[in-house]
Order: structure tokens, then sequence, then C-alpha cells
């Protein structure tokens, strides 16, 4: 649409519905350091020793340094971004807000361990005016063996028109 000024406004359109069931792998594992954990914590507030220290986290029964909570978000979302990325799904990065984050572990991640990270567009569906798109990243060892599952949803405000 033209306005007076003659700019023109992006048509809002809603988001390609042939995206939902597709799968994404990161292009490398995630290697998790004590470092990485350090700083997440750090930039979460959160001073619990097991985040800084190996033995901290060996007295509280642990391995290695443990990663807090929410630490999959650093690297969970980097097999999605290809779709999210890819303009025949339509979206406006601009317009884009997290709009929720949970996660169900199947064990704590630990300084050391390789990640590999397999993102699912689940569901995209239309609120009022806006997109919602959700994905489903299931993370693993290089082995296979399940650690954790995310789910992201992300709103494109304005996109459904």
């Amino acid at each position: 649409m033209a306005h007076a000024d003659g700019t023109r406004e992006r048509a809002l359109m809603a988001l390609n519905r042939d995206f939902v069931g597709r799968t994404y792998a990161a292009a490398q594992p995630y290697e998790v350091s004590r470092v990485k954990i350090r700083e997440f914590a750090a930039a979460i507030g959160d001073n619990n020793p097991i985040y800084r220290d190996k033995s901290a986290a060996q007295a509280a029964g642990h391995p290695d340094v443990v990663a807090p909570p929410t630490f999959p978000i650093v690297f969970s979302l980097q097999s999605g971004g290809e779709a999210l990325a890819d303009p025949d799904l339509g979206l406006n990065l601009a317009m884009v807000v997290h709009g929720e984050q949970r996660f169900e572990y199947a064990r704590p991640i630990y300084a050391g361990d390789e990640l590999v990270t397999r993102s699912t567009i689940t569901d995209i569906h239309s609120a009022g005016r806006n997109e919602l798109l959700t994905l489903r990243s299931e993370i693993t060892t290089l082995a296979g063996e399940p650690v954790c599952t995310t789910y992201n949803t992300i709103v494109e405000r304005g996109g459904a028109g």
C-alpha cells in the first residue's frame, strides 16, 4: 500500500503453513564449555556455585559444572534459524518478538557435552492480527542420548493482517 509521502508498507500476509512439520538440523554440534556456562550464569544474574565451580558441582553430585536450566536458548535456535530466514516462510524478522519458551529435561547439561539440535516447526497459527510459530528442538548428545527438548513460540506482530 502506498502512502501519501510515497513510502510503501509490506503487505501483511500469513506465514506459509507448508512449513509445519519441516525439521532442520544444526550444521555443527554445540560444545558446552565452563566459560560459556559461567558467562550465561553471570548474564542471568545467578550466582549458584554449581554453574561456576567444578568442585562445587561435584560436591552436589554432578560430574562437572552444570548449565542453568535456560542455557539451551544459547544454541537451540541455531537449527531453526535456517527456517526462520527462508523467504518462502514469509516471516518479517523486524516484527518478531519472543512469545514463550519452555524446557523439558532428560538430564542436566554439563561442561564438556557436545550437543546436537534438531528443530521442527510444529505449529503456525493466527491469533488476532499476529502470527505465532512454534519450534520444538530435540537436543541430544553425539551418541543420541536425549538431553533436553525446548519449545519456542515466536510472534510476528501484525503478520495476520
